[in-house]
């Protein structure tokens, strides 16, 4: 079909204008990892490239990190590197214990600063725990605007408790999805961070 781009073959490299899903920015994140493991750049150099990466938006941000790291041999060096390693979307389990105390810290009296600190200290290294902070951050954010707004009408008073039980319920079933590294979404949630 005229007009239609074509997907990129294996060993080819994607039009630079063309988005990242999360599963590119992740295995570029795999690859900066490895790196800095090996000693090939300090703390400060791998924190520069690992927000990079998380922050990318098109192929166009993700190649030069690459390039950076393997010269212009970047694409069959990552396709080596990405079948040696382990199963993409694997976390490992510290990964999923962060995920897990991302739902579970707002059960214990940290509503919003448990989710926040864990996405600005766990979530600058790993996507995984990245996504379930986000998550839960967001949906913390909601229940306390929720518990905020919702006592100005007299049905909203009546509320509130049954939506203190539902999001203490809900933290409890995202903190078993993140260690079983099952996918969870809150519902009924504001996500005003992204």
């Amino acid at each position: 079909m005229a007009g239609v781009p074509k997907t990129p073959g294996p060993g080819q490299v994607p039009p630079a204008h063309l988005r990242v899903t999360n599963q590119d920015r992740e295995n570029v994140v795999e690859h900066v990892k490895a790196a800095y493991a090996e000693g090939r750049f300090d703390k400060l150099e791998f924190d520069d490239r690992l927000e990079r990466a998380m922050t990318a938006r098109t192929h166009g941000d993700l190649v030069p990190i690459m390039n950076e790291l393997y010269g212009q041999q970047a694409v069959p060096r990552a396709a080596a590197l990405s079948h040696s390693a382990a199963p993409a979307g694997m976390a490992e389990s510290n990964e999923r214990l962060g995920g897990a105390l991302a739902h579970a810290l707002p059960i214990v009296g940290f509503p919003i600063l448990g989710p926040l600190l864990l996405l600005l200290t766990g979530g600058k290294t790993s996507p995984y725990i990245r996504k379930h902070a986000l998550e839960a951050l967001n949906f913390q954010i909601t229940v306390v605007g929720a518990s905020i707004l919702l006592p100005l009408t007299v049905v909203g008073i009546v509320l509130v408790p049954f939506i203190w039980v539902a999001a203490l319920i809900l933290s409890i079933v995202g903190g078993v999805s993140a260690l079983s590294e099952s996918d969870f979404r809150y519902p009924m949630t504001i996500r005003l961070v992204k």
